[in-house]
């Protein structure tokens, strides 16, 4: 199920199920007559289904500003649907990790069947910052910040309404489905918990998954530290072993964690912790390489 909830006056969390591979949650703040969007969608039917949900919502608000809270395409694609009068905000290495998607055009046969995109380019942003930036619809203040270092990605970004008590929290937080740390760092995810937990808010609208109330706030984030932890004890073991990140991936136990869509996605972040720990680079290609080899075929994905 998709829709548009109205979470306080004015702000609408747009929550795609089941959260899965290119599945991501959305949203909006509607107030003075304009809009903020915070997100868009991996394709153009996604996008447009959200779009059409918003200004029935708010009367047909022109969208304003749209913020990006990292660069992942199911974040970003449907930038390319809004008009050309619409600011489009994002932290600095999210615009440039936007420039350099390669996924767009060059679509690689990992995810089954391969997404229909029905977008022809990417669409970077155009206004950046680096820690902190107060973005208004009307006069209501959205207040996006940076962790200060890399997390999910390099470039992540939250959107916290003060007023409402509403936190955006783009892929930092995977709600009932396996996070996804390969472009990130995992020291980094770890730490973005703590940071996290600096916030104080009555509904939390996830990147990927259900929305997360107030008082669900403390165990989700400790369900996610526990994940990362397992993905640290895993590498470390592993390394220790000579393993590699896919026969790691085999031969642990899941645990809590098996019932978790994406559970392949364990791989691909044992590549990032083995990369933290050599101070390598990533390879994304051969990382996805092993998550199919993992899951046994192509990754499943409904967009």
């Amino acid at each position: 199920m998709t829709d548009l909830r109205e979470v306080a006056p004015g702000v609408f969390a747009w929550v795609q199920a089941d959260g899965t591979w290119w599945i991501n949650n959305a949203g909006a703040v509607h107030a003075g007559g304009e809009v903020v969007l915070v997100d868009t969608c991996a394709t153009r039917r996604r996008t447009q289904a959200f779009l059409d949900a918003v200004s029935a919502a708010t009367g047909g608000a022109p969208v304003t500003v749209a913020l990006n809270t990292h660069l992942h395409g199911d974040h970003v694609y449907g930038n390319a649907l809004l008009p050309p009068t619409t600011v489009i905000a994002a932290h600095e290495l999210t615009r440039q990790g936007v420039l350099a998607d390669f996924i767009l055009a060059n679509t690689p046969p990992v995810w089954s069947p391969t997404p229909d995109w029905g977008i022809d380019a990417v669409r970077a942003p155009s206004l950046t910052f680096r820690d902190e930036i107060t973005l208004h619809a009307g006069d209501k203040p959205i207040v996006v910040r940076h962790p200060g270092f890399a997390a999910h990605t390099l470039g992540d970004a939250v959107a916290w309404l003060p007023e409402d008590r509403v936190l955006f929290t783009g892929d930092l937080v995977f709600h009932g489905v396996t996070p996804l740390i390969a472009m990130g760092s995992l020291s980094g995810a770890l730490k973005s918990l703590d940071w996290l937990r600096t916030f104080d808010p009555l509904v939390v609208v996830p990147g990927h998954g259900p929305l997360v109330e107030g008082p669900q706030w403390t165990e989700v984030l400790a369900a996610h530290a526990r994940y990362y932890e397992f993905v640290a004890n895993t590498a470390e073991s592993a390394t220790s072993r000579g393993l590699t990140p896919l026969e790691a991936a085999r031969e642990a136990d899941l645990g809590e964690f098996a019932a978790l869509p994406d559970s392949e996605r364990l791989v691909l972040n044992l590549h990032r912790a083995y990369a933290d720990t050599n101070g390598t680079d990533i390879d994304i290609a051969a990382a996805l390489g092993d998550a199919i080899a993992y899951h046994g075929g192509p990754l499943r994905c409904a967009v």
